[in-house]
């Protein structure tokens, strides 16, 4: 089986540097893979090898996490604000250095919360969507998730409650929790985002962004909103025994976008340490039946083109 080359870039989005993975030719279907918590792009690396000959797939990582900038919070001084609407608003500047005028949205679990943002944004960008376990849906919040939503700054212990998720102990139940079978769940993947969360002041960052949560459940109703006006093609993927978004959630989506297509795992929130290679297959069914242009089937190089540095 032939792989793709994959290219490890960055890009200067404001100030911040933005890591990204990037394979596939530039002509071809785009997927921007939004990465989750506590993770990166690294999450996205066999899906990449599994799409990345055929569609242009693009991974980035979000300021704080994996091998971005991790500029000093605004919270501490600095001049970067650890929320949503930010980060949201430097993933478009990424778009925007990139020429991404038209993709697919891979939204997992943060990648909801930015992946939203940037279709409210720009709707007219938006070709499709697969969700996999992002939640839009209040139904779709587990009691623990609830717990951590309710959690606001200034709120008595709100800290060390957010710290509690930030530990060896609680990244590795992220990946084995409600897996078919831990076997399955390489080692690599909680441990690389282990090292990325240890690194000095990422904690601090993590504690913003978990404080910051109950502002995407507040719009929960406005992005549903948008899954009914603009109905996009989507193709929802959900690992069912996730302790945080659970199966409702999943379901809850078809209320808004009838047509989707819904595909659910035995396996816990990371669904692709376990199901990559079938979740692979069922999104490039979904992209090859809502692409107007694909891949050439011969290709010269990678097809690919540095980024245009933001004016």
């Amino acid at each position: 089986m032939e792989l793709p080359n994959v290219y490890h870039r960055y890009v200067e989005i404001e100030g911040v540097r933005v890591f990204y993975r990037e394979a596939g030719p530039r002509e071809a279907p785009t997927l921007l893979l939004l990465h989750g918590f506590p993770s990166s792009s690294a999450q996205y690396r066999r899906l990449m090898d599994a799409l990345g000959m055929r569609y242009r797939v693009i991974a980035p990582d979000y300021p704080g996490f994996g091998y971005s900038d991790a500029p000093l919070p605004a919270s501490a001084g600095g001049q970067y604000a650890y929320s949503f609407d930010q980060l949201a608003r430097t993933i478009a500047g990424f778009c925007d250095a990139l020429d991404l005028q038209k993709y697919f949205l891979y939204m997992f679990d943060f990648g909801g919360p930015v992946g939203m943002r940037l279709a409210l944004a720009h709707p007219e960008r938006i070709a499709g969507l697969v969700v996999q376990n992002a939640n839009a849906y209040y139904e779709g919040l587990s009691e623990i998730a609830r717990t951590f939503v309710a959690l606001r700054p200034g709120v008595p212990g709100a800290v060390e409650q957010a710290q509690s998720l930030l530990t060896l102990e609680m990244t590795r139940s992220q990946y084995e929790g409600g897996a078919h079978d831990v076997a399955r769940i390489a080692p690599d993947g909680w441990t690389l985002d282990q090292h990325f969360l240890d690194q000095p002041g990422r904690k601090a960052i993590q504690v913003d962004l978990l404080l910051d949560y109950h502002n995407n459940v507040a719009q929960y109703t406005e992005w549903q909103t948008w899954l009914r006006r603009h109905r996009p093609p989507t193709l929802v993927l959900w690992g069912r025994n996730d302790p945080f978004f659970i199966e409702a959630g999943a379901y809850a989506y078809l209320r808004d976008l009838p047509d989707a297509e819904l595909h659910l795992f035995e396996t816990g929130h990371f669904a692709l340490e376990e199901e990559a290679p079938r979740i692979a297959v069922l999104i490039a069914a979904f992209l090859e039946r809502h692409s107007s242009t694909m891949a050439p089937k011969t290709m010269h190089g990678d097809g690919s083109t540095p980024p245009r540095q933001p004016k």
